[in-house]
């Protein structure tokens, strides 16, 4: 069947205080949006998010999917009606990218709930631990009478824990029906989504709502519920995590990506994040105070404490990556170490090669960079810089202290820096100087 969900993404978000769209807004490193849209991909065939003028980073993030554009902000149900030409002719869910941690369960629910049959709209709702200020929905038992915004709601009304979570679902020729009939009758003169309850009511229509977690259905509009919002994502991906076997000393320490993957037997020490785009395979260690993103760790490779894993890394299995290293660009072969002070970037390191403490490979040219390659079985002196673009052959031996700007053929010692010059006597004759 065909199904069709409609994004608001059109509010600036004056709560927030940002340049940055409300629906850009990242929890658990992904925009709000993007959790979103990966939840209706899983269920809905056709996915049209709603931008306002000028909102390129929103269209961006809506790619690939139809984005239309509410040239005037008229409001929640005007903003619906601009994606009318969209609905097609199966159910369609009208949804906010300030919810966006509905999950593909959540969804599902909805629209079965609507193929039962009995009531023609069906209202996404929640429960919160604290109903606090949000509007409820009054019912007469199976049945949705209305909602009531909290301002407006008398203290047996208040008392109501059911409260509207925004979402909701019909078939489209019923959805566009309602929305076109919605008036601005009100304080601002806007168009409200929630107008559509009472018209479809008018009409005789029964309105159904489906109590979903709190936790998904949250509305985000500040700093502090963003804030809580991540709080409460991060506790469900430390779960689920340790649930697939991922051992964490200090869970609470530990922050993952949405899309961070995590193999059995991976062990997360504490104060160790996760940016996006991280895999780590099954007994890496990844040891406290490091910082991962667009990655991937082998089996059994060990990285930190104090690493810093950046971007376009491959690090070998059984590979080290030690204290304050950081790599970038770098493919690092199985069973290096790359263990004290270091920079790889830009690089390629062969199995089983040391990398001395302090070693840095020199990838910028302040126009272009540059590659550096390192064979296999190499020991690599402390303090050596590798000037790119550079190649180091199997099984050499670079002296410490070197500065390496000629490739190096395999099986070769090489020395690269000054001769030590020796001056006897002239240390303690030159005290009584340097005092002075």
């Amino acid at each position: 069947m065909e199904r069709t969900a409609i994004i608001l993404a059109a509010g600036l978000g004056t709560r927030m205080k940002s340049a940055l769209p409300k629906a850009a807004h990242p929890i658990a490193g992904q925009p709000m949006l993007t959790h979103l849209i990966n939840a209706c991909t899983a269920y809905f065939s056709r996915i049209v998010v709603v931008s306002g003028p000028g909102m390129t980073q929103i269209e961006a993030l809506a790619a690939p999917h139809d984005v239309v554009v509410q040239t005037e902000r008229l409001g929640t149900a005007h903003a619906a009606l601009q994606a009318a030409a969209h609905f097609g002719t199966g159910p369609v869910a009208i949804l906010y990218a300030d919810n966006p941690l509905i999950s593909p369960a959540t969804l599902a629910a909805l629209a079965a709930r609507l193929a039962q049959g009995d009531a023609q709209l069906v209202l996404l709702g929640m429960t919160p631990p604290d109903p606090g200020r949000y509007g409820r929905i009054i019912s007469n038992g199976a049945y949705v009478e209305r909602i009531i915004e909290y301002a407006d709601a008398s203290a047996a009304e208040r008392a109501v824990g059911l409260c509207n979570a925004g979402g909701l679902m019909a078939h489209a020729s019923d959805m566009v029906r309602w929305l076109a009939a919605v008036r601005p009758d009100n304080e601002k003169g806007e168009y409200y989504l929630t107008d559509i309850v009472a018209l479809a009511r008018a009409e005789g229509a029964r309105v159904a709502a489906l109590d979903a977690p709190f936790a998904e259905c949250r509305g985000i509009n500040s700093r502090a519920e963003l804030a809580a919002a991540e709080a409460g994502l991060q506790e469900g991906l430390r779960a689920a995590a340790m649930d697939e076997g991922v051992a964490m000393q200090a869970p609470e320490t530990v922050f993952l990506a949405a899309d961070t993957k995590l193999a059995a037997d991976v062990s997360i020490g504490p104060y160790v994040v996760f940016g996006p785009g991280v895999q780590v395979a099954r007994g890496a260690q990844i040891k406290a105070f490091s910082h991962l993103e667009g990655c991937r760790i082998e089996a059994g490779a060990i990285i930190g404490p104090y690493a810093r894993i950046r971007p376009g890394s491959v690090i070998g299995a059984g590979a080290h990556i030690g204290n304050f290293c950081e790599t970038k660009a770098a493919d690092i072969g199985p069973g290096a170490k790359v263990n004290h002070l270091s920079y790889i970037g830009d690089a390629a390191i062969g199995a089983r090669t040391n990398i001395g403490a302090g070693t840095i490979t020199c990838n910028y040219d302040g126009t272009q960079k540059h590659k550096t390659m390192i064979g296999a079985d190499v020991f690599v002196g402390s303090d050596t810089a590798l000037v790119a673009p550079v190649t180091v052959g199997d099984h050499v031996i670079i002296g410490a202290g070197s500065v390496i700007t000629e490739n190096i053929e395999a099986d070769s010692l090489a020395i690269a820096r000054g001769r030590q010059v020796t001056k006897p006597g002239r240390g303690t004759r030159s005290k009584p100087a340097r005092r002075a």
